[in-house]
């Protein structure tokens, strides 16, 4: 690592190495090119940004979509003695007035902004050397959190005098939205790099049921006071869920759009300095949250695409400790989410065809992650177009025993019901089909005709996501084939005939119902825990002296590196994880007392 670098992440940053990808990132940025990175959740994306930032001329803007994180950035970098502020709604006339004109000065290093404001005149007067954009994958229309407020990025940067290295960042991004990210920012011939999605220390598990808060309150059994977050589809379910727990004596916030902003603020100071340890919320809640210690997130519905519940999941486990991402998954997920996805807003104009054809796309994908009897791991990884590792033996489906099934029977009831509904001259997607086999009285199975089939009905006795399970084995398979379109439709494929004529005998691997542990088990052997719960509560006393996270003060990371290296010196301390120049002045004699003592 160049002796420059090293020089200045140990100085501001207390960091004595670089994590895979970041060094990459940083020199392209150093040598003046463009950079598309994208890094999985506690990856270190803002070092890869800050660090250059400071080792550059001029002013780095970071163009970021939340106010939430612009404080909290703005913030550690302010402890770390870094000159930085945000330019944003938050803002007085007077702040923003004086913010502008210490920025015209150069008096910051870094400045973060919301991409709303890029249209306005004086931000093109700034000294802008670098262009950092976070959240890159809003950009792009196939991502799961799309702002049209991105696309006038471009023609900022185009109305610069000169133009700034651009840096774009992101933690969820498939092939197609990072050519859409490049392309849509016209990035320059840029380093390009993907440290790989896989997040090793996050146990993923899927459990099907219908009885979800008997499964909330068997999770939360196991876990006594750790953080957490459940997330909750629908601004309702977050109401209902919160006050559930809260009359079970669980120490839950809440947190959706609909709140009351002092509320809404309130509970989620709560949940970062540890007062709540769990959070129920809408997916408003999380991006910009920078809480190392969430040990588990539950999804009490499905989200509607991979992306959205990736990021989510990814919340967990940043402190590098082993941590559980569960999704509680029916069939009414599915049924909801398509609802949400196709029909209208109370405020807004019907979706485009488009738009909706884009978005039941990814909540098919979706879903076939929730009915999988493949390795989660791999199917989550082969999604972002990264190879998986097939068994990873840290997921729910891998832990499960698996036996092979003869499937013959329920495979050539499948496809002669595929079969039938072509010789009508239609085509359908997968739920109508089920629905069909299933002997549905919908009237979208009974209006095109579906119960006159003599296949109508033949499936009555096997659950809808067993019958889907078995559909994705033989699509996989070519058995079947899925076509694109605003709805999938389910058809015939060449192999089809080797089940309908030629009757040929099939199996799939198939999980028997297997006990999945209640909570990942500690990574701690041996560890002093009553020094780190007396370095707790001295964090705790100095975040509350100067009103801010504990986590602010110091990670989780750095009070256990504490416990091992044990410091008895100031020169000591400095070889702590995270311990920068700032925080030795600031933090260092309380600390190494507390140690000695």
């Amino acid at each position: 690592m160049d002796n420059e670098i090293l020089r200045v992440i140990k100085k501001y940053f207390g960091l004595a190495s670089l994590r895979q990808g970041q060094e990459g990132v940083i020199n392209a940025i150093l040598a003046g090119r463009d950079a598309a990175a994208v890094m999985p959740t506690g990856a270190g994306k803002s070092l890869c940004y800050q660090a250059p930032a400071l080792m550059r001329q001029g002013l780095t803007v970071v163009v970021s979509p939340l106010i939430s994180l612009m404080k909290d950035q703005v913030s550690a970098l302010s402890d770390a003695r870094i000159p930085s502020a945000y330019l944003n709604s938050s803002l007085s006339f007077p702040d923003y007035q004086r913010t502008l004109a210490k920025a015209s000065r150069g008096e910051f290093k870094i400045l973060y902004i919301a991409p709303e404001r890029l249209r306005r005149e004086e931000i093109r007067s700034l000294p802008i050397t670098m262009a950092a954009i976070d959240e890159a994958h809003c950009i792009s229309q196939w991502g799961h959190d799309f702002r049209p407020s991105y696309l006038a990025i471009d023609g900022f940067i185009r109305s610069l005098p000169e133009r700034p290295v651009i840096a774009a960042f992101t933690a969820t991004a498939t092939p197609r939205v990072r050519e859409d990210i490049i392309q849509n920012l016209n990035l320059h011939d840029p380093y390009v790099a993907v440290t790989g999605f896989n997040r090793e220390n996050l146990y993923f598990e899927v459990q099907r049921t219908e009885r979800k808060l008997a499964a909330i309150e068997d999770a939360l059994k196991s876990r006594g006071n750790k953080s957490g977050i459940i997330y909750c589809a629908t601004r309702k379910a977050v109401d209902a869920l919160s006050a559930f727990l809260r009359k079970r004596g669980v120490k839950a916030a809440r947190y959706h759009a609909g709140m009351e902003d002092a509320e809404r603020q309130k509970n989620q100071e709560d949940f970062i300095r540890d007062r709540k340890p769990l959070m129920v919320a809408t997916s408003a809640f999380g991006m910009g949250i920078d809480k190392a210690n969430v040990s588990f997130v539950i999804h009490y519905n499905m989200p509607k695409n991979i992306e959205s519940y990736y990021q989510e999941a990814g919340r967990a486990g940043r402190d590098g400790k082993q941590a559980d991402c569960i999704l509680l998954y029916s069939p009414k997920d599915a049924a909801v989410n398509r609802y949400l996805i196709t029909a209208p807003a109370p405020d807004r104009d019907a979706p485009r065809p488009e738009t909706v054809r884009r978005n039941l796309a990814l909540l098919e994908a979706m879903t076939e992650y929730a009915c999988s009897q493949d390795c989660l791991r791999s199917r989550l990884l082969s999604y972002f177009g990264e190879e998986g590792p097939g068994r990873c033996g840290h997921c729910s489906n891998c832990a499960a025993p698996f036996e092979e099934a003869d499937i013959t029977i329920a495979s050539q009831k499948i496809v002669s019901c595929v079969y039938r509904i072509e010789a009508l001259g239609k085509r359908f997607g997968k739920n109508l089909v089920i629905g069909a086999l299933r002997g549905s009285r919908s009237r979208r199975v009974l209006g095109p005709g579906l119960d006159r089939l003599s296949t109508y009905g033949i499936m009555r006795d096997t659950g809808p996501d067993q019958i889907r399970v078995i559909m994705d084995y033989l699509i996989e398979n070519q058995y079947l084939t899925l076509l694109e379109g605003e709805y999938p439709a389910l058809c015939l494929a060449p192999r089809s005939k080797e089940i309908i004529i030629d009757r040929k005998p099939l199996t799939m691997p198939m999980a028997r119902a297997a006990q999945i542990p209640a909570a990942s088990a500690p990574d701690e052997a041996g560890f002093d825990r009553a020094l780190f719960g007396r370095l707790k509560a001295l964090r705790s006393e100095a975040a509350a002296a100067e009103g801010k996270p504990p986590f602010m003060v110091f990670p989780d990371a750095s009070l256990k590196d504490m416990c091992v290296k044990k410091p008895q010196t100031l020169e000591a301390f400095t070889q702590v994880f995270g311990v920068g120049a700032a925080k030795l002045k600031k933090y260092g004699g309380l600390f190494v007392a507390a140690i000695k003592e």
